[in-house]
């Protein structure tokens, strides 16, 4: 393809209007020329003003090449696909709907991309954005998963076992390795697709990178911080990774990951009673139920995801 952009940015927005005007509005204030990029907004079937929302954003920024599309498929896989078809340019980088991206965020990752061409993806820096203005007491290291929050230092370097993925609120591939790798999957609509891309992308190229000047805060609401709502997340994440293993290992696979959740349950139980020892009930608990949930969930049948 001939790039038109140097860079596609690609928001898949569904019924969050709350959070998309400021998720917006932190792209129009980028440093980097308008002429530079594009913006697809895609709408995973809205039933709230998401529509209206980006029309009125599109119309009132005109210096933008900013283009919105209706994806009546729900799951945020086929939203994704979708940015993927409509993209012009040869890299494709997927923000959420309540990210707000700093000033730089752009330049800072076609920069990246210019001095590393041998590069298929990176994964920039996440700092969690709490309603109530501060971190809950129970959030710990073992946790950050949940709010997606993604900080390996200052330096850039290669995504590692240790270091896992990029999440899927601030990640970039490259169109061609997207292709190559046969997109997002549509059977999987919920943590696991970032997961599952990183793995498929890896079959080809190891060149992931992490990209600290990338960042962006990601906005955690006080009902994502609810018990219900954790445990609910934990339970819908263990279903899907049962998804994920069957698609790409099997049955084989299936019953290695379960293994694996048991031995992380029984861990989450020990760091439950070291946390307590030290006077810190809360934490310890909250990764406990993290892990119990995660387990429960890969041995129920597929949960409904939204």
């Amino acid at each position: 393809m001939v790039a038109v952009y140097e860079i596609s940015l690609v928001i898949c927005t569904y019924n969050r209007c709350r959070y998309l005007p400021e998720a917006l509005e932190s792209i129009r204030a980028q440093t980097i020329s308008p002429q530079k990029f594009e913006l697809i907004i895609i709408d995973n079937n809205s039933t709230d003003d998401t529509a209206q929302i980006s029309r009125n954003f599109i119309a009132s920024n005109p210096q933008l090449n900013a283009r919105y599309y209706f994806e009546e498929n729900k799951g945020l896989s086929f939203a994704r696909n979708r940015g993927i078809k409509e993209s012009q340019s040869t890299i494709i980088n997927y923000v959420d709907d309540d990210a707000i991206l700093s000033a730089e965020y752009l330049e800072e990752m076609c920069h990246f991309f210019k001095s590393h061409p041998t590069a298929v993806g990176a994964g920039g820096k996440v700092i969690p954005k709490y309603e109530e203005g501060k971190e809950p007491e129970w959030m710990s290291k073992y946790l950050n998963g949940f709010i997606g929050k993604i900080d390996f230092g200052s330096r850039v370097k290669l995504f590692s076992k240790e270091m896992k993925y990029p999440v899927g609120c601030n990640m970039a591939y490259t169109k061609d390795i997207l292709e190559k790798a046969g997109g997002f999957n549509n059977a999987l609509q919920f943590r696991s697709d970032d997961k599952y891309i990183f793995y498929q992308v890896k079959k080809y190229a190891d060149q992931v990178y992490f990209v600290p000047g990338a960042w962006l805060y990601h906005y955690i609401d006080a009902h994502r911080l609810e018990i219900k709502n954790f445990k609910n997340l934990f339970l819908k994440t263990g279903n899907e990774e049962k998804k994920r293993v069957f698609i790409e290992e099997g049955k084989s696979g299936i019953i290695k990951k379960g293994i694996e959740f048991i031995f992380k349950a029984g861990a989450s139980a020990i760091l439950f009673l070291l946390f307590t020892i030290k006077g810190q009930f809360a934490k310890g608990k909250y990764v406990f139920i993290s892990q119990y949930c995660t387990l429960k969930g890969f041995l129920k049948k597929e949960i409904f995801v939204r």
